[in-house]
């Protein structure tokens, strides 16, 4: 039987009311059990907030105004994805037109509360605790699959979403099938974090270590099939097209099929790296690529192989994976330091900074590649700066957040005019305590001015953030964003004439003025 999508919302609602790792588990094990094979990989990944089509040509803008609610939801997971297949394959003339009338017809069909989820679930803005690590859980606990068996085959199969799907139809063996495929990507191996190198030599191994620079770069999952190359991002997104430049590098590979794990990234004429969003520019478009290519080429490093000529080696320690790499490609190798002593990493580290990256990442030289996870095999060292800034605009929260006061708007002082201007958004770093404070707290602070969606704010409120880099942008007035902001704590002790500067942020990220 079909699941509708008002018994998958309710899912939703439930998972999000609840802290408890165990209570959101049983709920989604139990919407898994209700779905039918065919539905259960499109359940998996709304319940997580993704879309699988991953692109539908659908803005916020569209979304904005939603057509008059149905009295009752009649709409099915099934339907649904039929009509988000519609929004992703529109394309050509007339291809807007298709899009607008197939997704009002979907809203119109939809209940209130439905109209809610699908917004926010197109716009990614479904928040509700669904995330990786119970939802997979959730379908071993529907299908009475072991963890450990479900936790790595969806590290191979790229999505909890396909495991859902195989144990659904096959149960345990189809499962237990599951395989590295050269040509399909793996979910990444992520590094935790620590904030000096020893803690992180501690952490990662008790012996040898492996110590790589931390590149500012595009993660880069390479596959090389039959001598075919194709290049996905940390998203598993295939990127192949919009990188040439790449793909004859790991053509003129020696030996057959291969699947590597590394970075793309732009250098400047000296070796040090360009903003982040100068190499992130690649990735955005294929327009105009040859120019684009001829401006901003890329450096290409690699720093794990997970398979070689028909041998998976995932499981084999990082240091025999290291010694493929470089019989493989020693010219492509990312820089890297293997040794037991802690001084030789500090020093390692301190050259990358002094050269423009990021800092190191240091891996246990016994730990195989544990795909999808943050542990403590891998540990990357970076600096954080703060800033303080002041609060311009707040967006009322979804899923969990559900009436909260959530999505900080960013401001810093225009040094040249003294204008306040926005630098960048974060919903980062809050406890729920802070959400029900700054809640209060802004509804004191709103001023004239919102779409229902976003309040503006009198500019007093002044609050610490923490981020990784500033990058030039023209979404935000002051030219400029900050990269993965997170909030540290609100500064009542500070009035909004201290706020830091927009110079003050090009010279902590470290990156001057052309930030």
């Amino acid at each position: 039987m079909a699941l509708t999508l008002t018994e998958l919302v309710t899912t939703h609602t439930a998972v999000a009311a609840t802290r408890a790792r165990t209570a959101k588990t049983a709920a989604l094990a139990a919407c898994l059990r209700e779905s039918d094979a065919s539905e259960v990989a499109a359940t998996v990944a709304y319940l997580s907030g993704r879309v699988p089509q991953r692109r539908l040509g659908v803005g916020w803008r569209s979304l904005a105004e939603l057509p008059p609610a149905a009295a009752t939801g009649t709409l099915t997971v099934s339907g649904v994805d039929r009509a988000f297949q519609v929004l992703a394959d529109a394309s050509g003339p007339g291809s807007a037109g298709l899009r607008r009338d197939t997704l009002m017809a979907l809203l119109r069909t939809a209940s209130e509360p439905e109209q809610e989820f699908l917004r926010a679930l197109i716009t990614g803005n479904l928040r509700q605790g669904a995330l990786d690590g119970v939802i997979l859980q959730a379908i071993a606990a529907a299908y009475d699959l072991p963890d450990a068996l479900v936790r790595r085959a969806a590290m191979l199969a790229g999505s909890p979403a396909a495991v859902a799907a195989a144990a659904a139809q096959g149960g345990h063996d189809a499962v237990a099938a599951i395989r590295l495929e050269v040509g399909r990507p793996i979910q990444p191996m992520l590094a935790s974090s620590a904030k000096a190198v020893a803690e992180a030599v501690a952490t990662a191994g008790q012996g040898r270590v492996l110590v790589d620079a931390k590149l500012d770069g595009i993660r880069l999952q390479v596959h090389r099939r039959a001598g075919v190359v194709s290049l996905y991002t940390r998203s598993l997104e295939d990127i192949t097209e919009r990188l040439p430049d790449v793909v004859p590098l790991i053509e003129a590979l020696p030996g057959g099929d291969l699947v590597l794990d590394g970075e793309a990234i732009a250098l400047r004429a000296d070796g040090r790296p360009e903003p982040f969003q100068v190499t992130g520019a690649r990735t955005a478009s294929t327009a105009d690529l040859e120019d684009l290519q001829t401006r901003v080429p890329l450096s290409t490093f690699i720093f794990d192989v997970m398979h070689r000529d028909g041998v998976d080696l995932l499981d084999e320690p990082a240091h025999v994976r290291d010694g493929h790499l470089r019989e493989l490609a020693p010219h492509l190798m990312v820089e890297r330091l293997v040794t037991s002593d802690v001084g030789q990493a500090e020093s390692f580290n301190v050259a990358a900074l002094s050269r423009g990256h990021e800092g190191v990442v240091v891996k246990a030289a016994d730990s195989t590649y544990a795909a999808g996870r943050r542990g403590s095999e891998w540990v990357k060292v970076k600096p954080v700066h703060t800033v303080d800034l002041v609060v311009l605009a707040v967006e009322w929260g979804s899923g969990r957040r559900q009436g909260w006061l959530s999505n900080l708007h960013l401001g810093a002082r225009d040094e040249v005019t003294g204008e306040l201007v926005m630098v960048g958004k974060t919903f980062k770093g809050m406890t729920d305590e802070m959400l029900r404070w700054q809640t209060r707290r802004f509804t004191e602070l709103a001023s004239s001015g919102t779409d229902g969606w976003v309040v503006n704010l009198r500019p007093e409120q002044v609050v610490e953030i923490a981020f990784d880099g500033v990058q030039r942008s023209t979404r935000y007035a002051g030219g400029l964003a900050l990269r993965f902001a997170r909030v540290v704590r609100y500064r009542d002790d500070k009035e909004v004439s201290q706020i830091d500067t927009l110079e003050a942020l090009r010279r902590t990220s470290g990156a001057g003025a052309d930030a």
